[in-house]
C-alpha cells in the first residue's frame, strides 16, 4: 500500500500537472463502489466544472482542494496510481475512473485490485478527514517531545502504535521497519519503555526516512508509480523490509522476518535487542 512518501509524490506530481485545471466530465467510472461519498450520481452531478486550486496530501491520502467549498480526497490503496495522459490515450481495463480536463488532458485512476477510494467532501466532510488522523510526522508540529507524549501515554507494542493513523499520519508497515531499524528498536518494546535518548533517536530516524524516501520518489514493490508513471527508488535503499536472511548492513546478522499484529515485520535481532521480552515472539497487538 502506498504510504506517506508515495502519496506526497503523487501530489507533488499532479500539483505540477493540473493545479489551475478545470474538471470537465467524468469520463469513466465503472467501479463505483470506489466512491465512499456522495453517491456515484451526486458525483457525476457536483464534480464537473469545479476547479483544481491545490493539490496536497493528508495522511495517506491525496487532497485536491477545489472552488465552491468542495474537496476531491482520493485514497490509493494497493494498487492505484494517478496520472495524466494526452487526449487519446486509451484506458484499459483498470483504469476504473478518469477525469477530463479543460484543456483536453485527462487523469487517470489506475487500480488493477479496485481498493482505491474517492470522496467528494464539504467542509464538515473535510474536517472529519482531518479529525480521523494524527499528527503529521514531517510538520514543525512532530518534535522529540511531541513524539514522547504519544508514546507515553499508550503501553503498546511499538510497531502496531506506529502504524495507528489515529496516532502517527501516513506511516505504513515499509518505513516503520526501516524507522525502527535506524533508531535501533526492537518492534515488540512497549512503547511507554523508551528512554528520552531512545524517543529522540526514533524522531530522527522516522523523519530522515521519510525524507529519503520523498526524495527518492517512494518505493516500487509492485504497482506503485509516480505521477510521471515512473518507478519509485527507495526500494534500493531498504536495511531491514523485505530483506529476510541478507546481512544486515551495520552488524552482518541476517535480518528477521516475525509477524508483530499480523503484519510481517523485518529486523536485526543483534542491532534490536528485545528488552524486557514480551511471552512471545510473535504475536499480534
Amino acid at each position: 500500500m502506498p504510504e506517506l512518501p508515495e502519496v506526497e509524490t503523487a501530489a507533488r506530481d499532479l500539483a505540477a500537472q493540473i493545479t489551475g485545471q478545470r474538471i470537465v466530465a467524468i469520463e469513466k467510472l465503472d467501479w463505483e463502489r470506489m466512491v465512499e461519498t456522495p453517491n456515484p450520481a451526486a458525483l457525476h452531478a457536483l464534480l464537473p466544472g469545479r476547479q483544481l486550486l491545490q493539490i496536497g496530501r493528508r495522511a495517506k491520502w491525496i487532497v485536491a482542494t477545489l472552488d465552491a467549498d468542495w474537496t476531491l480526497a482520493i485514497h490509493l490503496r494497493m494498487s492505484g496510481n494517478l496520472s495524466v495522459h494526452a487526449p487519446d490515450t486509451p484506458a484499459d481495463k483498470h483504469t476504473h475512473l478518469v477525469l477530463m480536463l479543460d484543456d483536453g488532458r485527462r487523469v487517470f485512476f489506475h487500480d488493477p485490485r479496485k481498493f482505491g477510494r474517492v470522496r467528494l467532501l464539504d467542509p464538515a466532510g473535510l474536517h472529519a478527514l482531518d479529525a480521523a488522523h494524527g499528527i503529521e510526522p514531517l510538520s514543525a508540529a512532530f518534535t522529540p517531545p511531541v513524539l514522547r507524549d504519544l508514546l507515553t501515554r499508550h503501553h503498546r507494542y511499538l510497531k502496531p502504535l506506529l502504524l495507528d493513523q489515529t496516532i502517527i499520519a501516513g506511516l505504513g508497515n515499509i518505513y516503520v521497519d526501516e524507522s525502527l531499524w535506524q533508531a535501533r528498536l526492537h518492534p515488540l518494546r512497549h512503547s511507554d519503555s523508551l528512554k528520552r535518548s531512545e524517543i529522540t533517536a526514533l524522531h530522527s530516524a522516522i523523519q530522515w526516512i521519510l525524507t529519503q524516501a520523498i526524495e527518492n520518489k517512494g518505493s516500487t514493490l509492485r504497482d506503485y508509480r509516480t505521477g510521471y508513471g515512473q518507478r519509485g527508488g527507495q526500494q534500493e535503499h531498504f536495511h531491514a523490509y523485505g530483506r529476510t536472511g541478507v546481512p544486515c548492513p551495520r552488524c552482518g546478522t541476517p535480518i528477521e522476518r516475525v509477524v508483530v499484529g499480523q503484519r510481517s515485520t523485518h529486523l536485526c535481532p543483534t542491532c534490536q535487542p528485545v528488552r524486557g521480552r514480551p511471552t512471545r515472539r510473535t504475536t499480534p497487538s
